[in-house]
């Protein structure tokens, strides 16, 4: 019967189809530095991670009964992917259980900018009883997003999803992919039986300059700095719900306080679990703590895909 260490928790649904095909699924939560240890002690074969735990050379190497590592979510970038593999070990994801679920945070931190929800949540409680009728003027120029033109860099799973919502939404799209030049997508409208839209993809240089709204879904590495920021619209809005460091996040701060863009949202920090803090009490800035895929649904959906992959591995 082979072990599971589920370390960063899965679905209640996920553990039960595990559990069903005879695997052991363990939800003990080991601190990274007792990790090694407790793989070897307790002889497990399949490590499940989400984003906190570290599946470095160390591990690898020094835990030879390892046959999966399984990363619940898209990126694996706190997984040395290609050592592993090069070992023998397979290593999988879930590209497509969260990408439902980033999009609408995306569209949240919108709706929440367009209308100063964000601000507006903090000083309602302070001063909304003896100020009512400033913060009514203050939070007046609001703005709508049909008829606006949103950007979206990386048009994968999560781009398409996006694409879905703004154009219910009436929003005009762009979008950009280093490996995709269209792509049709079927929009959950059943009323009009589904139709499908064939989106060509154009250059980051049109986006960067003819978009209101930018949002990135690429796997990480710079791809905003100040040479784009200068570039962009007055009142551009940018949206990084990909990998921390996928904007420079001081020339983003820069371009904030100049008034070169408008606003900012941001689920993903650099430094996590510790974001600079100039970030997170910018007032043009819209922060959430890296909750992209933490939905109920979204939660469910990698518990089963995960638990699906790994059977089908030890099943072959």
């Amino acid at each position: 019967m082979k072990k599971i260490l589920t370390n960063d928790g899965i679905d209640a649904k996920g553990k039960q189809l595990l559990e069903t095909a005879g695997f052991t699924v363990e939800t003990t939560k080991v601190p990274q530095a007792d990790l090694i240890a407790y793989i070897n002690a307790n002889n497990i074969a399949v490590l499940t991670v989400r984003s906190a735990t570290q599946v470095r050379k160390d591990i690898i190497d020094a835990c030879p009964n390892l046959k999966v590592i399984a990363r619940g979510g898209v990126g694996m970038d706190n997984i040395d992917v290609e050592y592993a593999r090069s070992k023998g070990i397979e290593v999988i994801n879930t590209p497509a259980a969260s990408s439902l679920s980033v999009a609408e945070l995306v569209f949240a931190h919108l709706f929440s900018l367009a209308r100063f929800l964000n601000e507006a949540h903090i000083n309602m409680p302070i001063a909304g009883n003896e100020k009512f009728d400033t913060l009514k003027k203050q939070y007046a120029g609001g703005f709508e997003l049909r008829g606006k033109t949103i950007g979206i860099i990386g048009f994968g799973r999560i781009g398409q999803e996006i694409a879905k919502i703004a154009l219910g939404v009436g929003m005009n799209v762009l979008a950009n992919d280093s490996f995709t030049k269209e792509a049709t997508i079927t929009l959950p409208i059943a009323i009009l039986n589904n139709p499908t839209v064939t989106i060509a993809t154009t250059s980051l240089d049109t986006i960067i300059t003819e978009a209101d709204f930018i949002t990135i879904h690429v796997p990480g590495g710079e791809l905003i700095n100040a040479e784009h920021l200068v570039r962009m619209k007055k009142n551009a809005v940018l949206i990084n719900a990909a990998r921390g460091g996928v904007i420079n996040e001081i020339d983003l701060i820069t371009a904030l306080d100049n008034g070169t863009i408008a606003y900012a949202a941001l689920d993903v920090f650099t430094n996590e679990p510790t974001p600079n803090i100039a970030l997170l009490q910018h007032k043009k800035i819209s922060t959430t703590p890296h909750i992209g895929a933490a939905t109920l649904e979204a939660q469910e959906r990698i518990g089963e895909e995960l638990a699906a992959r790994i059977i089908s591995f030890f099943n072959n």
